[in-house]
């Protein structure tokens, strides 16, 4: 945890209605393309926002692993799934970033929302996610845009430009798409290992 991770005090920000109206999670999804039958993480899951409808996008044969380190978090998603229509796909980890506590080749997309500015090691990040991604597998990252003044989201200081981690991940070997504007204030950039 440093001065940019997203407290579990907060949670209830990202549950705000109105975050539906500047950042609507099936607009984020419909950019990633097909999702049914996918084994998916999302990393740094936090209340489930993402979570849910992508355990809805990727169907029943498809699996959701919500990831958080803060156990807070797991449970307001647990809180969430109790509910009768809630989906029965989601399986909820505790773990990092940097350590997903996830099997080894385990997942065709690695999905995170809103965590990349508040990382320290990416490097680590990226090889822990070439770990659990199968063959063909794909990388989603969605961030605040720097070009946008805060708020909402994190300081303008701790934003991460979509050049940047674009730049990042092709030096990482990575094949990245241009990053699209998302929402708002939001850029979403996806990357597939060659």
């Amino acid at each position: 945890m440093n001065d940019r991770t997203f407290r579990a005090a907060d949670a209830h920000r990202l549950d705000d209605p109105d975050r539906l109206t500047f950042l609507p999670p099936g607009e984020v999804i419909g950019h990633i393309g097909r999702l049914v039958g996918l084994n998916v993480a999302d990393i740094g899951a936090g209340t489930g926002y993402f979570s849910i409808p992508l355990a809805r996008a990727v169907g029943d044969q498809g699996e959701v692993f919500a990831i958080d380190f803060q156990e807070e978090m797991l449970d307001r998603i647990r809180g969430k799934l109790s509910a009768a229509d809630s989906p029965g796909n989601v399986t909820l980890v505790r773990g990092e970033a940097v350590a997903t506590n996830l099997d080894t080749i385990s997942c065709d997309l690695v999905f995170m929302a809103n965590v990349w500015h508040e990382l320290d090691d990416t490097d680590k990040v990226l090889r822990e996610v070439r770990r659990i991604l199968r063959e063909g597998g794909r990388l989603a990252i969605l961030d605040w845009r720097a070009d946008v003044v805060p708020p909402p989201g994190p300081p303008a200081a701790h934003r991460v430009p979509s050049e940047h981690l674009r730049q990042l991940l092709q030096e990482h070997g990575w094949s990245a798409a241009a990053p699209v504007h998302v929402g708002r204030y939001s850029y979403l950039q996806t990357a597939s290992l060659p």
